[in-house]
């Protein structure tokens, strides 16, 4: 490898907003937060876990909620 011309590679934090924390190496230098991680994440913990953003959810059902089917 050429020296100078890498990025450092250091250790940071990964904390999601569930509290889960983990350390691992990257470039960036600085604390990484997440909204999902493998500790709350659906897929890894088998729970059905509904995420809404911004209320759209629940527009949806208002909107399509009474809706007859043809």
């Amino acid at each position: 490898m050429k020296e100078g011309i890498h990025p450092v590679y250091e250790a940071v934090t990964v904390r999601c907003d569930c509290g889960n924390s983990f350390e691992t190496r990257s470039t960036r230098g600085e604390e990484i937060h997440t909204e999902i991680c493998s500790a709350c994440h659906p897929f890894y913990t088998g729970k059905q876990k509904l995420v809404d953003t911004a209320g759209r959810i629940e527009r949806f059902r208002r909107k399509y909620g009474n809706a007859k089917p043809k």
